[in-house]
Parts: structure tokens; C-alpha cells; sequence
């Protein structure tokens, strides 16, 4: 057998590196759905040994001599491999400038972090969790300093999730979203009031896991390669191709909760168990960006599952679910009801019209936070503050103001604004999606998820990490990201939900 290349050698002992991190993704997953809360402290010293290993082995000299000579051997422009050195050559570049006591050290107190903010969420409790969360943010800004900015420590963390964005680019586009949102949300103020009412009648809370997996595994979520289980933020975990984890909660008083959670999380699972199997155990098996990874999980949550032909086909399974729960609503009354717009405190149940402005403000504390400009103490109060500004709200608990979501707890600074940047591609991909295929929507009508999911499996998951998230969506939609398609989207649903019911009710009366 002749001698591997340098490029075989280095791919295999990439290999190994991602066994590796499909181990220590699992103690992870495991933290946070089954791990006794006492088990924190040996948790954390494991995962920080692993992300030290991981990291002292992907950066030692024997990486960098495999890179450096596989991109000496030379490959064709566009092939596999040349685009598999590419993204080698970008995270092997930026973990070299981290060191590696830096790394152990955030996987170790991110781990801890976890289960301080666990019981601070439940106790309502900023001020418990504050000093982790001073902790964490100095980390993140060594992070930042290590990977180098132009003086925007922001730029770097963002860089991280969505590679190639910066800051400034950010803001611009969100500033599109709210300039086209604000008129809607002016136009269903003035149109007839949309009753949730039915949302929030008693369910049972077995029967919600059992309604939401079935539907999970209609729209296309393969069960034999993933699975479902209960946690205090819902997320979803890719081990590997062949194994996703996914997780929802579940509340008896608000049937959307656990169900379109479970569409949610369903949605990052067919991403993860559609990357293209001959990439198994390589560098080009994973997401292109984490905006890529939302515009799946916003799509599937949104665009289908609050859809009119998606009720048509389910609600009457729904009501058979929950037998006389739902006898006196009919299928239009459903509708508009799961679709009901109103600003609220939670941002994984917030409707899509006022959804991003929970982003917006997350991405503003966030940029005063790394930069200093605003100290951990003054969350609480300057929450509130951007709740009143954008939403008209003010958060009655730290519980549903700054402690709800759990990404803080994990260091992800600069993962907030993939949210938002991935509803706006989800729109832009159904949009092509639509125009490219013209089997995919007699499926949705008839509750036949397979086209689009074909669609999205060729043009989305199956490309994988082979280009920036920049150039995928250039290559998919023949323009850059554009939140057009998001404003027209909302503009077209929301207007006949809002206004043309009620033209139509005065025109009756």
C-alpha cells in the first residue's frame, strides 16, 4: 500500500479530532438533559481536559506541517479539496492565536456557568449570576484580543457564527428589517384584534411530545438518526450526521411552546442529518454559518408550520390529539390565532413580526457589554429599557427579562444576531425555493414536505462548509442576504390577516 499524502494524513487525523469533539459534544448534551445538578463541578474539569486536548492537538506543529505541505501539493480551484484546505487553513489560522489555557479554561467555566444560571433563572436571581457572567465576559474579550479586530472586539466574536460579517454590516441590515417592520406593526395596531385565547386552554403535557414528534417526523426529521428529550432552553445538538439530538419544553397552558419548539429545533436537526454523506468525518461536513443554521430552524418553525396549508392538513389531527380541547375552533380561527401578533417578553415564543426586536436588543447590550460601555450590574435596568423602547414592555422578573435565554451562560457573545440574519434568509431561500422548483408547493398543500426538503438538502445542507456563508447565499440566490423577501413575506401575511379579515367583517356588518 502506497504511502497516504500529506493531504490523506492530514484528513485523517482531522478524523480523529472530530471523534474527539463528537465525544465531548455529547457531555455537553448530556449536561444539559440528564446530568445531576451536583455533577456540575466534574463535568466542567472533563469538558475543560477535553477542549484542552482538542484544542493542543488541532494546533501543534504536526497540523501545521500537513496543512502547509497538502497546500503545497496543490488541488484544482473548486474541487473538494482545495476547498476543504480553505476551511482547515481559516480555523487552523484563528485557533493558533488562542491559547490553549484559554480554551480549557472557557469550556471548564462555561460548564459551571450552566448550572449557576439554572438555579438563578429559577430563583430570579440576576445579581447570582452576575459574577459568572463578569467572569465570562472577560474571557470573551481575551478571545477577541487574541483573534485580532480593528478595534472592535464585537467584529471578532462575531466572526465566529457568521464568518466574513462584521458589525457594521450587521447593523445595516437590521436596520432594513425595522424600517419595513414598523409600518406593519402600525397597520395591525389598527386592524381587528386577533384571539390566542384557544392557545392556552389545558393540554396535556404528554400528549404535546407526542402531537409535536409526529409532526417533527412528517416534515422530514429522521428519527432513527436523532431523538427528542426535555431541557431548560430548547436546542438542538449534532453529534454527527447519524446521531442529532434535539430538545423542547413543554408548558400544559401554551400549546405552541413545545410545538413549534419542536419544528424549531427539528429544523437545525434536518440541516445537521443533511450534510452530504460522502463528507462523513471531513472538514466540509458541518454548517456553513449559524445564520444559515436559523434560516432552517426559522423556515421550518415559521414558513410551514404558521402556515394556512400546513393547518389545513394537521389541524384536524390536532384536535383529535386533544380530544374536545378544540371542538368549538375551527381550522381559520386556528390559523389566525397561531399567528397572533402581540409584544412579549419571551423571545423563543415571540410571533414573527416583532421576533427580530428581541434580537435587536440583544445585539445592542451585547456591543455595550464587550466594549464596557456597560457595566453587568446595570443588565437588569438597561433590559428594561430596550424592552420599553422596542417592544413597549417592561419584564416583571429577571426570570423573563435578562436571565431568559442561556447563551451568556456559554460565552456565545455575537451568536444573538444570527437569530434574526437567519429569519431573513429563511424567507429569502423559500422565496427561491418557490421559483426553482414548482413541485413544491402543490406538496405543501397536500402536507408533502419532501420537494422542498429535497430543495434545501441540494442547495443547503449538502454544501455544507465548502463556502462562506456570504458566498453560499450568493450561489443559492443569485444576490447577496436581502431582507426584501423577509418584508414582503410578513407585509403579504400579515396585511390579509389583520386587515383584509377585517374589511371583509365591516363589509358584512
Amino acid at each position: 500500500m502506497p504511502p497516504m499524502s500529506d493531504y490523506e494524513s492530514l484528513l485523517a487525523r482531522l478524523a480523529e479530532l472530530g471523534h474527539l469533539g463528537h465525544a465531548a459534544a455529547l457531555l455537553g448534551w448530556d449536561q444539559q438533559c440528564y446530568m445531576p445538578h451536583g455533577g456540575a463541578l466534574a463535568r466542567a474539569n472533563a469538558m475543560g481536559a477535553m477542549g484542552k486536548l482538542l484544542h493542543e492537538r488541532f494546533t501543534d506543529d504536526e497540523t501545521g506541517r500537513l496543512l502547509s505541505n497538502a497546500e503545497a501539493e496543490g488541488a484544482e480551484e473548486g474541487s473538494d479539496q482545495a476547498l476543504t484546505l480553505r476551511a482547515v487553513r481559516r480555523d487552523y489560522d484563528k485557533s493558533v492565536k488562542l491559547p490553549t489555557a484559554l480554551v480549557s479554561s472557557l469550556a471548564r467555566e462555561t460548564a459551571l456557568a450552566h448550572e449557576i444560571w439554572v438555579k438563578a433563572r429559577q430563583e430570579n436571581s440576576f445579581a447570582q449570576f452576575a459574577p459568572t457572567l463578569e467572569k465570562l465576559l472577560g474571557l470573551s474579550r481575551d478571545v477577541a484580543d487574541h483573534l485580532g479586530h480593528g478595534g472592535c472586539r464585537y467584529d471578532a466574536l462575531l466572526d465566529q457564527y457568521e464568518p466574513g460579517m462584521t458589525t457594521a454590516q450587521v447593523a445595516t441590515v437590521f436596520a432594513e428589517v425595522r424600517d419595513g417592520l414598523l409600518p406593519l406593526m402600525e397597520i395591525i395596531r389598527e386592524g381587528e384584534p386577533v384571539d390566542n385565547s384557544c392557545l392556552k386552554r389545558g393540554f396535556d403535557d404528554k400528549t404535546q411530545l407526542q402531537f409535536a414528534e409526529y409532526i417533527a417526523k412528517k416534515l422530514g426529521f429522521d428519527f432513527e438518526r436523532g431523538r427528542q428529550d426535555m431541557a431548560v432552553h430548547p436546542f438542538c445538538q449534532g453529534l454527527h450526521r447519524t446521531d442529532v439530538r434535539i430538545t423542547t419544553r413543554v408548558e400544559t397552558h401554551w400549546l405552541p411552546g413545545a410545538l413549534m419548539g419542536t419544528i424549531h429545533e427539528a429544523g437545525h436537526g434536518m440541516y445537521e442529518q443533511g450534510f452530504d454523506p460522502k463528507d462523513d468525518d471531513t472538514p466540509l461536513s458541518g454548517a456553513a454559518s449559524l445564520a444559515f443554521h436559523e434560516s432552517q430552524s426559522r423556515l421550518w418553525e415559521n414558513i410551514i408550520g404558521r402556515s394556512r396549508t400546513f393547518w389545513n392538513v394537521f389541524y384536524p389531527g390536532l384536535q383529535h390529539h386533544f380530544p374536545g380541547v378544540l371542538a368549538d375552533v375551527d381550522v381559520h380561527q386556528f390559523y389566525r390565532a397561531i399567528n397572533h401578533v402581540e409584544p412579549s417578553l419571551v423571545r423563543v415564543e415571540a410571533d414573527e413580526v416583532t421576533y427580530c426586536l428581541h434580537i435587536f436588543l440583544r445585539f445592542e447590550l451585547e456591543q455595550e457589554l464587550v466594549a464596557g460601555t456597560l457595566a453587568v450590574k446595570d443588565i437588569p435596568e438597561a433590559w428594561s429599557a430596550k424592552m420599553e423602547q422596542y417592544l413597549g414592555i417592561t419584564p416583571p422578573s429577571d426570570a423573563l427579562g435578562c436571565l431568559q435565554d442561556v447563551h451568556w451562560s456559554g460565552a456565545m457573545f455575537g451568536y444573538f444576531p444570527t437569530y434574526a440574519l437567519g429569519t431573513m434568509l429563511s424567507a429569502q431561500l423559500f422565496e427561491k425555493a418557490l421559483a426553482s422548483d414548482s413541485t413544491i408547493e402543490p406538496g405543501l398543500v397536500r402536507g408533502d414536505y419532501a420537494p422542498l426538503l429535497g430543495w434545501l438538502r441540494t442547495n443547503v445542507h449538502q454544501p455544507g462548509r465548502r463556502y462562506l456563508p456570504g458566498e453560499l447565499t450568493e450561489r443559492i440566490c443569485g444576490e447577496p442576504l436581502s431582507a426584501k423577501p423577509l418584508i414582503r413575506y410578513l407585509h403579504s401575511k400579515y396585511r390579509e390577516i389583520y386587515v383584509a379579515e377585517h374589511r371583509d367583517r365591516k363589509r358584512i356588518l
